[in-house]
């Protein structure tokens, strides 16, 4: 939500899975909606979250509006940004980023997103994590006996030169992380944003997946 034309259509599904019993987080641009001066977003993001602000429900804007930036489940902390200061909206871009939100979370396990790519990083030791690129598909052995940091990617906007949907799944039983990248008409998304008469650039991202 925030970048594309289906911002209700997005925040509605969302609401039906957290009806569900699925644990939602807050993003930079869920909080957005409601601050109105939020510096750290560009031109086009914010002109996005205008427009978003207009056409959301008042149910969906009170919605956003409970969501926090951090949640704790057992071993799992999901966070959008950075465990170590979630509302700073910190990127997670690097080992020792990777290492201080670890750290902070102080679980297991630590999801992300943010940064709309999709990296695992480990903590191999007391002060160095290790980075990893993930292979779409293949499961890959994420052990308790470390903290782990997996960044998920995005949905809506990768940033990695393809286009396609990106999430990934734990399997907590099995100590298993999958990624995915799963195609989908992407132009015609290019297409639903321009007709809103929302920024180009942001057409352009989703068409490149850049």
């Amino acid at each position: 939500m925030g970048y594309g034309a289906d911002a209700q259509e997005v925040v509605a599904t969302v609401m039906r899975y957290a009806a569900e019993g699925a644990l939602v987080v807050k993003g930079n641009h869920d909080e957005a909606v409601e601050q109105r001066a939020a510096r750290y977003l560009n031109d086009a993001a914010r002109d996005a979250i205008d427009w978003a602000r207009e056409t959301l429900t008042r149910e969906a804007k009170d919605f956003l509006a409970r969501l926090s930036p951090c949640v704790r489940d057992g071993e799992v902390c999901l966070v959008h940004a950075s465990a170590a200061g979630p509302e700073r909206w910190e990127y997670v871009d690097s080992a020792s980023s990777a290492l201080r939100s670890m750290q902070a979370a102080a679980v297991t396990y630590t999801f992300s997103g943010h940064v709309h790519d999709q990296v695992l990083f480990a903590q191999v030791s007391a002060d160095k994590a290790t980075r990893y690129r993930p292979i779409p598909g293949s499961a890959v052995p994420v052990a308790g006996h470390r903290k782990w940091l997996g960044l998920v990617g995005s949905v809506g906007q990768p940033r990695d030169g393809n286009p396609a949907a990106a999430y990934a799944v734990f399997d907590a039983a099995r100590a298993r992380l999958t990624y995915y990248r799963v195609p989908y008409d992407h132009l015609a998304a290019a297409k639903k944003i321009r007709a809103a008469g929302l920024p180009e650039s942001l057409a352009f991202r989703v068409e490149r997946g850049i």
